[in-house]
């Protein structure tokens, strides 16, 4: 390989990104517009829950138990029904997603010393916000039992009783459990995969459809020289929205960065290569650059986002979904990315997702290169 000629390519092809400053602009935007439009929507942090009362007692012992609720940031006691009728209007009409209901006895029960209940109605539209919302409500219910309980051994005598088991919970790597803090950083590996495949997709493609490849496959320039020489100025570009992403997502979302900024930035680099290299070969594989957009989108946002462990855990999919992950070279990125941000661990722990992308960054070049060798050839 005559790295000349590969420099020739390098600023042919730089050139023209250069000229068409509109793609370029649009290219640049993108990381900026998925991070704000997907970093701010898409939230698994349930607060402020709308909620309505319906308080068939309106004893002083039912305003006590729904002040615990009124004291917690997971609830917004919003509403006052009067019937059952006005908690499913509201539930239809989505302007609540809790209702708690206090039965008439529900002071005779709690000052005899008998079990009351509260009935608790969820919209279960949403099975997971659902299943969240119930432990939110059976906290609150726990610690209100645990008051009344030591009101009930005060006034027999007994001061103070010790719990014989006591779970004290400690979370690692994401002490908050702020779900920004591995949202971001999964956005940006989304992000990566599209970017990477986006600006490499229409090359080969577009300047055969134009007729500018056979004369530029005239001159002495191989086809390794010519492929790497078209990589370059894009490589440029994705380091570019690559720390665009990491600076938006450290001073705009606040998301710590508990791991080596440098280790990260070099491998992201070499997924960048990946995804490069795919789009390089999508392009040659592709008739036209609208069949090579549509594959480009399939073939790398809809695997990154749902295979990659992003937003779903890859241990809780089916099998033959655990198995098709490993194809989506996403994963091995989401996998670098939470250990970097979130625990802050080094290549000796995550070689083997590095090595994973050596591969694939390889594969996909190779086959790149090989296949524009048949179809020209």
């Amino acid at each position: 390989m005559d790295l000349k000629r590969t420099w020739a390519v390098f600023r042919k092809e730089f050139l023209h990104v250069r000229r068409d400053y509109q793609s370029l602009i649009q290219i640049i935007l993108l990381p900026v517009m998925l991070l704000i439009l997907f970093g701010y929507a898409l939230t698994f942090d349930i607060n402020h829950v709308p909620t309505a009362v319906y308080d068939q007692e309106m004893s002083r012992i039912s305003r006590d138990f729904l002040r615990e609720f009124r004291g917690s940031r997971y609830f917004d006691l919003r509403y006052q029904a009067f019937s059952y009728s006005d908690i499913r209007r509201l539930m239809n009409a989505r302007e609540i997603r809790l209702a708690l209901v206090m039965p008439q006895d529900f002071a005779r029960y709690i000052k005899s010393g008998n079990t009351a209940k509260v009935q608790a109605i969820l919209d279960g539209t949403d099975a997971n916000t659902a299943n969240i919302i119930q432990g939110y409500v059976q906290g609150v219910a726990g610690a209100y039992n645990q008051k009344i309980l030591a009101e009930r051994l005060n006034s027999k005598g007994i001061v103070e009783v010790k719990t014989p088991v006591v779970a004290k919970t400690r979370f690692w790597f994401n002490e908050e459990l702020e779900s920004k803090n591995f949202i971001v950083p999964g956005l940006i590996v989304v992000i990566m995969t599209m970017v990477g495949a986006l600006l490499t997709a229409l090359t080969i493609v577009r300047e055969e459809e134009r007729g500018s490849l056979e004369s530029l496959l005239a001159t002495p320039v191989r086809k390794t020289e010519l492929i790497l020489g078209k990589l370059g100025p894009y490589f440029l570009i994705g380091l570019v929205d690559l720390g665009i992403a990491l600076a938006m997502g450290h001073y705009l979302f606040e998301v710590p960065l508990k791991g080596s900024i440098l280790l990260y930035a070099m491998l992201s680099a070499l997924f960048l290569v990946v995804m490069l290299g795919l789009g390089m070969l999508i392009s040659i594989l592709s008739e036209n650059q609208l069949q090579a957009y549509q594959m480009a989108v399939l073939l790398t946002f809809l695997p990154a986002f749902l295979l990659s462990g992003f937003v779903f855990a890859i241990p809780l999919m089916p099998k033959f979904l655990q198995v098709a992950s490993y194809l989506v070279p996403a994963r091995y990125l989401v996998t670098i990315c939470k250990g970097i941000y979130l625990k802050g661990v080094g290549l000796e722990v995550l070689w083997p997702s590095a090595l994973m992308l050596v591969f694939y960054a390889v594969l996909f070049l190779a086959l790149a290169i090989r296949k524009f060798r048949h179809k020209i050839g």
